[in-house]
C-alpha cells in the first residue's frame, strides 16, 4: 500500500474511533443527568404534602343521626311533649358514634324566643354506650347511670316543652359525641357546657320540630 492510501486510513481510523468514544460518553452524561436529577414527582418533600390515611377518614366530621318516633325533622312538637301537655321530654333515639366518643351532651333551645334564644333542656355524661333517651327524662340532678341535668332558662333542672307565647317557634335538639366526661357540677347552664366541651366534639347530630300555642 501507497504512503497517501496508508495515511488516509489511518486517519479515518482515528477519526472513527474518537466519534465512538464522543458518543459513549454523551450517554453517560445522560445517563448520569437521570440519576442525579430526579424528577418533581419522587422529591420526598412532595410526599410530605400528600394527605396521610388519617386525614381521608374524615375523623372529626363524621356525622350520627338524631331522630324521634314522636316527629321528624322540621315537623310539628306533639302537644303531649309541650306545657300545654304532660311537659315531658320526647323519646330520642341516635346512631352509633366516632371510635373514642366518652359521653354525649344534648342541648335542646328555641332561637325565635321574643327575648333570645331560650334554653329548654341542658343533659351531659351520657353514657356512651347510650343510643335512645325513653320519653319523660328524669328531671333529677344526677342520674343512676351518670348522666347530670343541666339549668334551662326558667332556672329549672331537666326538660321544659315548648311554650311560645305567639306564632310558631322552632326547637333545636343537637347532640353532642365527645372525647372526654364532662367535670361540671350538676345545674351547669348551655353556655358552661358549651365553653367546656370545645375541642372536645367528636361528631354531632341536630333535630328541629316547631311548636305552636
Amino acid at each position: 500500500m501507497n504512503q497517501p492510501v496508508r495515511w488516509l486510513c489511518t486517519t479515518g481510523f482515528l477519526v472513527l474511533l474518537l466519534c465512538a468514544r464522543c458518543s459513549e460518553g454523551d450517554g453517560d452524561i445522560s445517563v448520569s443527568a437521570e440519576n442525579e436529577e430526579p424528577t418533581p414527582a419522587m422529591d420526598r418533600g412532595d410526599e410530605s404534602l400528600l394527605p396521610t390515611e388519617e386525614a381521608t377518614q374524615g375523623g372529626g366530621d363524621m356525622t350520627m343521626q338524631l331522630t324521634s318516633e314522636a316527629f321528624s325533622h322540621g315537623e310539628p312538637i306533639p302537644r303531649l311533649y309541650s306545657c300545654d301537655g304532660d311537659d315531658t321530654s320526647p323519646p330520642l333515639r341516635w346512631t352509633d358514634p366516632p371510635e373514642g366518643t366518652q359521653s354525649f351532651a344534648l342541648i335542646m333551645d328555641d332561637p325565635d324566643a321574643p327575648m333570645g334564644t331560650w334554653v329548654h333542656w341542658v343533659i351531659f355524661n351520657l353514657p356512651a354506650n347510650t343510643r335512645m333517651l325513653a320519653a319523660g327524662f328524669p328531671l333529677d340532678p344526677q342520674i343512676s347511670n351518670g348522666a347530670r341535668n343541666g339549668r334551662n332558662s326558667w332556672g329549672r333542672m331537666g326538660y321544659g316543652g315548648p311554650c311560645p307565647p305567639d306564632g310558631t317557634h322552632r326547637y333545636f335538639f343537637r347532640l353532642y359525641a365527645l372525647d372526654q366526661i364532662l367535670t361540671l357540677a350538676p345545674g351547669a347552664n348551655k353556655a358552661q357546657v358549651l365553653q367546656i366541651i370545645q375541642g372536645h366534639i367528636l361528631a354531632e347530630a341536630e333535630l328541629m320540630g316547631t311548636y305552636q300555642r
